[in-house]
């Protein structure tokens, strides 16, 4: 049970709950109201072994870069309390789980599933050779919306890729605040970032512009689908999170205590866009 509860906490399961909410809202988005309990169960499963796999293959491709840094070097792979088996028995897990559960959905999710594989494994290597980093990472969280809704449409709409390349910019977002915490250390041992390669004053002003361009791409991406006025309020609620992402960022000690209100903030917005966007597509007016 303890090594349970190490592996849980090194690939920090509690951010699978963070990939939901835009996965539903793809299936939302697809099913034009509410998708079916059955669908939504093998979405969240999906997610679930996607999630694990990628957080496992991130663990450990960065075993030893996180075993220099003493802010993750007390990690249970990076420390040596956890063995590396561990992480690549997770990851061949995380794989299965996404198969079965792709497999229940409809054969086009099976097809592409190639796809989301080659995301999770390439992701981890990126920060070797390209600032880039933030953005693969975004695309592949990018890829639970986009799979939400060929799991419920069985086919790909515009809707699906407006919804793929907001959250590609909204995770590259945050995740150029989370880089703030390592900035000097990730320079030291010649990380790729943004803010290794452009400087840490790229984080005054870039994420907020990423988040400005993902309200114009949620709010294209109602205008092409069945929703009311209602919707309107998820896109707005952008403008709320980029407001206090500035307070956070011009206000916070430091940036630990930065990067815990970035992270609670972008959580509850996943929810609330969920939210306003069933409600959307389920209450009409005349």
């Amino acid at each position: 049970m303890n090594g349970i509860r190490l592996f849980l906490k090194d690939i920090r399961i509690e951010h699978t709950f963070f990939a939901l909410p835009f996965a539903y809202t793809g299936a939302v988005f697809a099913a034009h109201g509410m998708p079916t309990w059955w669908q939504l169960l093998w979405i969240t499963l999906a997610v679930l072994g996607a999630r694990t796999a990628a957080m496992a293959a991130n663990r450990y491709f960065d075993r030893d870069i996180d075993a220099k840094n003493p802010r993750t070097a007390r990690r249970a792979l990076a420390s040596g309390t956890l063995a590396p088996q561990v992480m690549i028995w997770a990851i061949a897990i995380g794989f299965l789980l996404l198969l079965v559960s792709a497999w229940q959905l409809n054969p086009l999710c099976v097809k592409l599933m190639p796809i989301a594989v080659v995301g999770v494994l390439f992701y981890p290597l990126c920060k070797r050779f390209t600032w880039m980093a933030h953005f693969v990472l975004g695309a592949v969280d990018g890829l639970a919306p986009l799979g939400a809704f060929i799991g419920v449409a069985n086919a790909v709409g515009l809707p699906a890729y407006l919804l793929f390349f907001a959250v590609t910019l909204w995770v590259a977002g945050f995740d150029i605040f989370y880089a703030l915490m390592d900035y000097d250390i990730d320079r030291a041992q010649g990380v790729n970032s943004l803010l290794t390669q452009f400087g840490d004053a790229t984080a005054n002003w870039l994420p907020f512009m990423l988040h400005g361009a993902m309200l114009v791409l949620l709010a294209l991406a109602g205008s092409f689908a069945p929703t009311s006025a209602l919707y309107a309020l998820g896109p707005a609620a952008t403008i709320a999170l980029i407001l206090y992402e500035w307070r956070a960022y011009t206000t916070s000690p430091n940036h630990f205590v930065l990067n815990d209100r970035i992270f609670l903030s972008n959580m509850i917005f996943s929810v609330v866009f969920l939210g306003t966007t069933l409600a959307g597509f389920l209450v009409h007016y005349p």
